[in-house]
């Protein structure tokens, strides 16, 4: 039996499927490649294992006054009777102003005084964050006063610039690595040329963007996800809400930095048709995603540091939400800093459609960036 093809079935077949259609097929397949790939959810599986075990041992150290031995608290009148049969180490301070400037610095990590609305008639003093290892023995919940509620504890900045940085880098790392190998694969095998028979380069380097943009940040959201879950199960529920914001405008300037890299990423891996070539040529990329890493770790308390890092496109995911954790950051400067990112998101892009374009179907040596650059045919 054979089947006949009417002229409008041979034209809709050979019709070319406009640009929304293609990128979606090729991020498709892009989602699904990945998704299929054992290493690909093993090295997530180990990502998210990490994750989680760095939240449960903050919670571990928050609930146990950290390491450095007993919390050492100032009593005033007697407020921190029995304290000391506690754990704690009291020193008896001549009133309130005294205790206050134990605290402010740094003499003693908390102090308690007479008098609040509570029924334990207690204030409990604080530099920049609740000691919740006091408030727990003070079964009542005294009033807690913070005296300098802008200062952060210093070794949690350390750990959320680590955190910050970290998920940036790995999650860049690993789908930025995936676009380019998928580049040089679909090079060497000759697929790019029965792809570019329905769609366009463009449309072909849109839809690598856009399918390895959505594993990325629908890895980064798991990740948030899980730490606050995490928090919430250990008790950090107060740290979990002084990182409100930053967890957001992270996971908004990720997605924005990821596409500013996966351009990067798939325009330079197509100057290239062997897979042992795509380390060299995409190098620079690599340098561009671990500096904010190193550099967020080095001068997370250096506020001229990280003031000029969240307006750097590279570097703005990690110094920005770290700015707003810290509270240096004015409510209108992540706004800014975003437009920054479209721009050169649409300068990058601009860019690298160009490279990919004019490199995608040159296959044997190395293409110069001078003649990928060139205008084209």
């Amino acid at each position: 039996m054979t089947t006949q093809t009417t002229p409008a079935s041979r034209s809709a077949a050979a019709r070319p499927l406009n640009g929304a259609q293609g990128a979606w097929l090729v991020a498709e397949r892009e989602i699904t490649t990945k998704l299929r790939s054992k290493p690909f959810l093993i090295a997530t599986g180990l990502l998210l294992l990490l994750v989680l075990a760095g939240v449960l041992f903050s919670g571990f150290l928050a609930n146990n006054g950290g390491i450095g031995g007993p919390t050492v608290v100032a009593s005033v009148d007697g407020a921190g009777a029995g304290l000391d049969a506690a754990g704690f180490e009291v020193t008896e301070a001549a009133d309130r102003a005294a205790a206050e400037e134990l605290v402010l610095g740094g003499e003693v990590d908390a102090a308690v005084v007479p008098g609040g609305d509570t029924a334990v008639g207690l204030t409990v003093l604080a530099k920049d964050s609740p000691p919740t290892d006091l408030l727990q023995v003070l079964s009542a919940s005294p009033s807690v006063e913070l005296l300098d509620p802008t200062t952060n504890n210093p070794f949690l900045a350390y750990l959320i610039a680590i955190g910050f940085g970290l998920v940036f880098m790995m999650s860049a790392i690993t789908f930025g690595s995936t676009i380019a190998q998928s580049v040089v694969e679909e090079k060497q095998t000759r697929i790019v040329e029965i792809l570019l028979a329905t769609i366009s380069a463009r449309t072909m380097l849109a839809g690598k963007i856009l399918g390895n943009s959505i594993l990325a940040l629908g890895q980064v959201v798991a990740i948030v996800a899980l730490a606050s879950v995490g928090m919430l199960a250990t008790g950090q529920d107060l740290i979990l809400g002084e990182l409100g914001s930053s967890l957001i405008w992270f996971g908004i300037l990720f997605a924005f930095g990821f596409v500013l890299l996966a351009a990067m990423f798939a325009a330079l891996a197509a100057l290239v048709s062997r897979q042992e070539d795509i380390a060299s040529v995409t190098s620079p990329v690599m340098w561009l995603v671990m500096l904010p890493y190193i550099a967020v770790i080095f001068f997370n308390d250096n506020p001229q540091a990280l003031a000029i890092m969240s307006y750097i496109p590279f570097s703005a995911p990690v110094g920005m939400p770290m700015r707003l954790y810290l509270g240096t950051a004015e409510w209108w400067e992540p706004l800014l800093t975003l437009g920054i990112l479209a721009l050169a998101i649409a300068a990058v892009l601009w860019i690298g459609a160009r490279i990919y374009s004019n490199s995608i179907l040159r296959t044997g040596s190395r293409v110069k960036l001078s003649e990928a650059l060139a205008a084209e045919g």
